[in-house]
């Protein structure tokens, strides 16, 4: 009895001097956080002290709401390249461009090395048309020179009404000089998705970028595509040059060709960020061999289709490793109509794999081909060229599973001698590789296996 009551003696002593160690370990939490809070609101003091000695002092008056808009995109751009502040006219036009079209040039822009750089034009725009290329460096926007320019300011210099026109000084690789390439503006109808037969029984998809309608879009292209029979022997992706869009959008389109199974998972900071997205279960099965062609250009939505796809053994990746945008951006409005693009998770293929500054490496490398065999090809930018772009794995030391591919183990087909396709699949070396590639799968699917002696 004396025994048990000092036992239990033993253990009410134990668990006060746990509570104890509770309290004071919270206690010492709660004034580090409040220490924390305190040091915040005196740099926050400082702030509003430059701010008003600014406005009293500077030898012009001083526009209060652009300097602190100023502010707010300085702040932002501390954090990495996809985070941005956006004025209420640029969030309209955010909104707008989702839903199919805007006024402007088409091309997607980022800055490395603190040079305004394109990303990839969109096919079929004025950009693309007067030559414009993945890696050019746009140095003057109608003479105004893009240093220490930020994107939302280049942006707005670069749109504007249909038919008005602007001139980008652009320095590129190959040239000896920079170059004028004077560009008529345009509406610019993001048509998401363009389809066409390349042989009888052979499909082709193009998706240009990932917005409202694209699932729909290509379900209907789809559906054409396979005719009556509901059957196509082979189909080809192209997802090259596709900078992103709705995270949404591209699960749906992987799910199109998924029967069941992770799709991507997102892993955030805060709660809510993570999130997982399966395949659904479906009534019609697309089960023909897919070819998903990728570059350099092809990023954000784009890698999830292509890692989702892969991962489950659906589609053999082909072309050249992708851009490596594994991160995901949360547009959180605001009360005056602006609005906060902000980082605020990562996204993992459906085997754990990160794209972000990695991408996602082809099981087949090839080359574009270069322009009219008469440039060399330009220097790719990829997530991981920008700065303050999120680190990758590879990066924070954990060992890449695949290694990166050296130039001379990607191939060059563009002098391959090609007979009975079109004249576009002929100057198209990774189009021309994917159909040939889905020939020989319908070949090979006849052969019987040996037989046992």
């Amino acid at each position: 009895m004396r025994q048990g009551f000092l036992q239990n003696r033993k253990i009410w002593g134990l668990s006060l001097l746990i509570l104890i160690g509770v309290v004071v370990l919270g206690w010492g939490r709660m004034h580090r956080v409040g220490a924390d809070i305190d040091s915040n609101y005196e740099k926050l003091k400082v702030l509003a002290d430059v701010l008003a000695i600014v406005e009293k002092n500077y030898v012009e008056p001083v526009n209060v709401g652009k300097v602190i808009q100023g502010g707010i995109n300085g702040m932002l751009e501390t954090l990495d390249p996809h985070s941005s502040f956006m004025p209420p006219e640029m969030f309209k036009e955010m909104q707008t461009e989702t839903r199919g079209s805007f006024e402007g040039l088409g091309f997607e822009i980022t800055i490395r090395d603190k040079i305004l750089t394109v990303v990839a034009p969109i096919e079929d725009t004025p950009a693309f048309r007067a030559g414009i290329q993945s890696g050019d460096q746009i140095l003057r926007i109608d003479g105004k020179s893009t240093r220490d320019m930020n994107l939302i300011d280049a942006v707005k210099r670069m749109r504007g009404p249909r038919g008005s026109q602007v001139t980008l000084t652009i320095m590129r690789q190959g040239f000896t000089e920079p170059q004028d390439f004077i560009i008529t503006r345009d509406v610019i109808p993001i048509r998401s998705v363009r389809s066409k037969v390349l042989e009888e029984g052979y499909g082709y998809i193009k998706i240009n970028q990932f917005i409202e309608r694209t699932h729909p879009d290509m379900k209907k292209a789809l559906d054409q595509l396979e005719g009556k029979e509901g059957k196509l022997k082979g189909l080809v992706l192209d997802l090259r040059n596709d900078p992103g869009g709705l995270l949404e959008q591209a699960v749906k389109v992987a799910d199109e060709f998924l029967e069941s199974g992770l799709i991507v998972y997102t892993e955030g900071r805060v709660e809510g960020q993570k999130m997982k997205f399966y395949a659904q279960k479906k009534d019609r099965v697309r089960d023909y061999p897919i070819i998903l062609l990728v570059n350099a250009g092809s990023a954000s939505a784009s890698e999830i289709v292509a890692g989702a796809l892969q991962d489950h053994g659906r589609a053999v990746i082909l072309g050249t490793p992708t851009f490596g945008k594994g991160s995901v951006q949360t547009i959180i409005p605001l009360e005056d109509g602006s609005a906060l693009r902000l980082t605020t998770a990562r996204y993992f293929t459906p085997k754990g794999r990160s794209i972000q500054a990695q991408g996602i490496t082809p099981d087949i490398l090839v080359a574009d081909a270069t322009l009219e065999g008469k440039r060399a090809p330009p220097r790719s930018i990829r997530e991981k060229d920008l700065d303050k772009h999120l680190q990758g794995e590879e990066e924070k030391g954990t060992p890449e599973k695949t290694p990166a591919p050296t130039p001379e183990k990607i191939q060059d087909l563009s002098k391959k001698p090609v007979d009975k396709v079109s004249a576009e699949v002929k100057d198209d070396p990774p189009l021309d590789r994917a159909l040939e590639l889905l020939k020989t799968w319908r070949i090979l699917n006849k052969l019987e296996p040996p037989k046992a002696s």
